[in-house]
């Protein structure tokens, strides 16, 4: 990496005029691609520059005759993008399970190849190693990470990159003291719950007498405030407005008391000064969150988990709350709609994982989840959020924090009116997002009213986030946001993971293609790791990589820029950027993405195809 720009650059960059112009990046004319044009859902937007200006010319496609459409819109400097998530997008490619070989083979041995068994009888795997080994697709490289790594690839004989660790008919081979070696060291990745829990779960045969207890408690104390509870606007009606037989709920508390710990006893975590990785779904998995701790990020946090399918031992959910052993201070984020599903995953946090603290979800914006109460819809239900928060802090034994919103609406915040009840209730810090669930992203973050809502907190630690890309935004808002102890960072971490350790040297990077690229391959490493290096692994790796490229490609090199930094909400025109790989790292087409993909981990599968997760990430 090189500095952002030198003193001549710098001189040059004042000696220009600011372009007033809102949302445009503005880009050295040398890069800037003359013409070009644009589709999006059958519309071509012409780009090209008259005297100087860019000009936006929109037409119809679906006009099939060779005369010029009979509506043309011209409007100077702005873009049509499409807006939303592609709800109904599908997946890029499905694994058929009966081309596949069983895992129970394919991880044998030459010496345990008559031993090797499946144990279930309605498995659909093929079991013939000859068969699958006629059709297995073709290897996408020589070097499997995880042989390399443990000695043993779990995979075998399905392994895409196994030309090392397989034998020409299909047997596994173990490097036996590097394997042992590797079982004596703590696990790489934590959290991993055992088929026993998971079957306790969906059969309801769980435990849960600490959490039930906790929430009675509570519910007993505030019973009156749910029979008047008039506030809720924003999600499901509040639950349990019935009567409750409060002497029996006290009776139960007292013969299932239990000795409970000092706030000094539980687990403290220094807030002050840290950088942290926001909860991100979908693309917020652990290989991305390795590579933002080798860039500097302090404190990571798991992608959004909903708690009725953690409560009914859902696996793919589960998954969720693996942990890395690089991530030195790592929280799992839930989201629900009462007391009773959040204290209950409460309880599965606390004795069946390690982390650090546990994150309840009051920022989720989307119809499925709000209009069920989780996520934004809890801002609007202040006695069930009392409840959840005085249980679950109660019941854990590491710090209960609240990650919000500043409100359902964009003309009425909230968040700084529920500051001090949060400090009250005890929780150990609150994240706020500087925008609305109405906003969404259409608005910068209001980082004034973060502030606010610090002040109102004081002392509980407040972060904030919201369009920090450059160690300069960082700077502006601990500056502007005195009582605010530290920032969670987003979209800014998913454009350019390095943001972190900008921040740290308190510098802008010119970060190269090349070494953008060589980011994405330990991408690629770190999810055959985790996702598997057979056929469904790489595909998966693949899928994550696509959804992070589809933010990865509006990162603007730094030695293009009229003016850097670069700002989160301004977009460049196109541009031809300083080699062929930078170029193609810049398009926002679909098909490009895939094509990196493809310099990665080999040939897409017949039929594949992708659609990132929202519109507005790229032209189609």
């Amino acid at each position: 990496m090189t500095d952002s720009v030198d003193k001549k650059d710098n001189d040059n960059v004042n000696d220009r005029k600011e372009d007033k112009r809102t949302g445009i990046c503005l880009i050295k004319p040398e890069f800037i691609i003359e013409e070009s044009v644009r589709f999006v859902n059958n519309v071509e937007i012409l780009d090209c520059k008259e005297n100087g200006k860019a000009q936006y010319e929109v037409t119809n496609l679906t006009n099939e005759s060779e005369e010029p459409p009979k509506k043309k819109i011209k409007d100077n400097h702005k873009k049509i993008k499409p807006r939303g998530q592609n709800k109904n997008r599908s997946v890029p490619f499905k694994i058929i399970r009966d081309i596949n070989l069983c895992p129970w083979i394919a991880e044998a041995t030459v010496e345990e190849a008559d031993t090797a068994k499946c144990p279930n009888a309605k498995c659909t795997f093929i079991h013939d190693r000859s068969e699958y080994l006629k059709i297995k697709p073709e290897d996408i490289g020589t070097e499997c990470y995880n042989f390399e790594l443990t000695g043993k690839c779990q995979r075998g004989a399905a392994c895409r990159i196994g030309s090392k660790h397989v034998t020409s008919d299909g047997y596994n081979i173990v490097n036996v003291e590097k394997y042992k070696a590797y079982q004596k060291l703590s696990p790489f990745v934590k959290n991993h719950v055992s088929k026993e829990i998971l079957e306790n779960l969906r059969k309801y045969k769980y435990d849960f007498a600490k959490a039930e207890n906790i929430t009675k408690k509570y519910n007993w104390k505030s019973s009156e405030k749910f029979d008047k509870s008039t506030e809720n606007k924003g999600g499901c009606e509040d639950v349990n407005k019935k009567g409750v037989d409060r002497a029996a709920m006290v009776g139960a508390i007292l013969d299932e008391e239990e000795i409970k710990l000092r706030a000094s006893e539980k687990k403290i975590i220094d807030w002050k000064d840290k950088l942290m990785l926001a909860p991100l779904t979908t693309v917020g998995n652990l290989p991305f969150r390795r590579i933002c701790k080798e860039y500097g990020a302090d404190i990571t946090c798991g992608e959004m988990t909903l708690a009725p399918k953690l409560l009914k031992g859902t696996r793919e959910e589960w998954a969720l709350v693996k942990r890395h052993v690089s991530e030195d201070v790592f929280g799992v984020q839930v989201a629900g709609n009462n007391p009773g599903v959040l204290t209950r995953c409460a309880q599965l946090f606390n004795d069946e994982t390690v982390v650090d603290f546990v994150d309840l979800n009051l920022g989720c914006p989307i119809d499925l989840v709000y209009k069920t109460g989780a996520g934004c819809g809890m801002m609007n239900r202040l006695p069930m959020l009392e409840t959840v928060v005085k249980s679950a802090t109660e019941l854990l034994d590491v710090p209960f924090t609240v990650k919000m919103r500043t409100g359902v609406y964009a003309d009425r915040p909230m968040a700084h009116k529920l500051m001090p009840k949060l400090r009250e209730w005890g929780a150990a810090m609150v994240n706020i997002h500087g925008r609305s669930r109405e906003q969404r992203y259409t608005k910068l973050a209001d980082w004034q009213y973060i502030e606010e809502c610090a002040q109102a907190a004081d002392p509980l630690p407040v972060y904030g986030t919201g369009d920090i890309l450059s160690y300069d935004d960082y700077e502006r808002v601990r500056a502007n946001c005195p009582h605010v102890q530290g920032v969670s960072i987003a979209r800014g971490a998913l454009i350019k993971p390095w943001i972190f350790q900008e921040i740290k040297e308190r510098k802008l990077l010119d970060v190269s293609s090349g070494e953008r690229f060589d980011m994405l391959r330990k991408f690629t490493k770190y999810g055959l790791e985790h996702w598997g290096s057979d056929t469904r692994g790489v595909e998966t790796t693949r899928r994550f990589l696509l959804e992070w490229i589809s933010f990865l490609y509006r990162y603007v090199p730094v030695g293009i820029l009229v003016k850097p930094p670069q700002r989160m909400n301004n977009r460049p025109p196109y541009y031809r950027a300083r080699d062929d790989l930078e170029t193609l790292m810049a398009s926002p087409n679909c098909t490009d993405w895939i094509k990196i993909s493809e310099m990665l981990l080999g040939k897409v599968p017949d039929g594949f195809h992708f659609l990132p997760k929202h519109k507005a990430n790229s032209w189609k």
